[in-house]
């Protein structure tokens, strides 16, 4: 009931400290080529691979563009995560991100940082995954006019009165849930690939407005990078990798390129059963792939599969999202309320309040804009491409200002491979400002924010 915050001065006192071992403060290199392919794999194939492909077929003019589109992702994946394989091998640290802009740029950055993961990046990311989950539960039952919202809400307040009351899923439940959503992918692969169409259905299907003359390529980059987004996280793990040096850069390449493989698979499945129209126009596309071969019931099937992984992937970013929020809470004096622990439930409480209360405006901010998921992505994707670049420019200044740090691993191609993801990273920024609605002016707003709070905070601490 009462809430502790945890003691900051406690030294431990000097007999214990004798009698502890020396803690290694270096990682320890246990983790194998397949160890680090799972990893990424279980991590980038998320539920957006079930609603991101609608969009980018709407806004590409041809099959062929948006193929390309999705093989492109693939290789500007591979790209930025050798920048941070370098960067987590030279620097290890478990604040990944925060700790690289901290190194290269200075608290003030840092705190910037620090705060759109607090108000913008796991939030939206748990409003966007709660559109997924209300855009195919509808499939199964409609709640009217605003149903994928009202979902969207009742997940979020559920999920977040779970993690209050202590309860989380075990980590075979999260197995077992992420092996479904797998299969999920493989199952709409060999459906669409190999399955032949009710002509009927296909027809009326295809009954659908035309996309476009002319493809978007800002936006389609943006939705695309969207659904391989993860990788960035699973490279903090290099400096575990035994011979990083040989061991690393395969992992890379081979995990990506196994997704790549599979999100190409997925979208000649759905634009070889629905067409390049039909594709575009879909609010589910899985479910209406499925609808067009098996009928209403392997509709229903497939959509009650791909909510139950949203669902999934939405408990574990708010129980990990709360964590960090927890952590910014204990560093950051001025959110100390966020950084107590409720030790009788076991959790942070008040950091999950805060999750929850802006997961929710942010799914209130996507009802009334009408395109739940892609205005989630807009509120995220600035924030989110803003501080990829700068971390891609951290290599260089790190490089500089450390040049006699071991590096167990290098990119390759220094400095072709970071320039060129930092030029893709700096067009997706452009994009996502320019191309994309309301919900991206949302979120600079609230990094701006973030920024008139530094200044606060600045204020304060020189009149201490």
């Amino acid at each position: 009931m009462s809430e502790s915050a945890p003691d900051r001065r406690s030294p431990s006192p000097p007999q214990a400290e004798a009698a502890a071992p020396q803690a290694d403060p270096h990682p320890r290199r246990l983790l194998n080529t397949v160890d680090v392919m799972a990893l990424v794999i279980g991590i980038v194939i998320g539920a957006g691979i079930f609603s991101a492909p609608a969009l980018v077929a709407g806004f590409s003019h041809s099959v062929e563009a948006m193929l390309l589109a999705w093989l492109l992702g693939g290789i500007i994946s591979v790209a930025g995560a050798l920048c941070y394989a370098e960067l987590a091998t030279s620097h290890p640290n478990a604040g990944g991100d925060y700790h690289f802009l901290r190194l290269a740029y200075g608290e003030k950055l840092s705190f910037l940082f620090a705060w759109a993961r607090l108000t913008v990046i796991p939030t939206g990311s748990i409003a966007l995954l709660g559109f997924v989950f209300g855009d195919y539960a509808t499939q199964i039952y409609s709640l009217g006019e605003f149903s994928s919202a009202w979902y969207a809400a009742a997940m979020v307040l559920v999920l977040t009165l779970v993690n209050l009351v202590g309860l989380r899923s075990g980590k075979w439940t999260q197995n077992l849930l992420t092996l479904l959503e797998v299969g999920g992918v493989l199952f709409i692969i060999g459906a669409g690939l190999f399955m032949t169409p009710d002509p009927q259905a296909a027809a009326a299907a295809a009954a659908s407005p035309e996309t476009r003359q002319a493809t978007q390529w800002g936006l389609v980059l943006v939705f695309v990078m969207l659904t391989y987004g993860g990788w960035n996280e699973a490279a903090y793990v290099s400096a575990e990798v035994v011979g990083p040096k040989r061991n690393l850069p395969r992992a890379l390449f081979w995990s990506l390129a196994i997704i790549t493989l599979a999100y190409l698979l997925v979208n000649l499945a759905f634009v070889r059963v629905l067409g390049l129209q039909a594709m575009g126009a879909s609010d589910a596309v899985a479910a209406d792939m499925l609808r067009v071969l098996m009928g209403e019931r392997g509709a229903q099937v497939i959509s009650a599969l791909i909510a139950i992984a949203a669902l999934t992937s939405a408990n574990a970013t708010i129980l990990l999202g709360s964590r960090t929020i927890y952590a910014f809470g204990r560093d950051e004096p001025m959110f100390g309320l966020l950084g107590r622990w409720n030790a009788r439930h076991d959790g942070p409480t008040n950091a999950l309040l805060t999750v929850g209360a802006i997961s929710l405006g942010l799914v209130g901010l996507g009802a009334v804009t009408r395109s739940g998921f892609s205005t989630m992505v807009d509120y995220t994707a600035p924030v989110f491409w803003f501080f990829f670049t700068l971390t891609g420019i951290s290599l260089f200044v790190l490089r500089r200002r450390f040049p006699d740090r071991p590096r167990p691993f290098s990119v390759p191609f220094y400095p072709v491979t970071p320039l060129v993801f930092i030029a893709v990273c700096l067009y997706l920024l452009y994009s996502s400002v320019m191309y994309t609605g309301v919900g991206s002016l949302v979120g600079i707003a609230v990094l701006a924010l973030g920024a008139v709070l530094l200044c606060f905070r600045r204020s304060r601490a020189l009149r201490g």
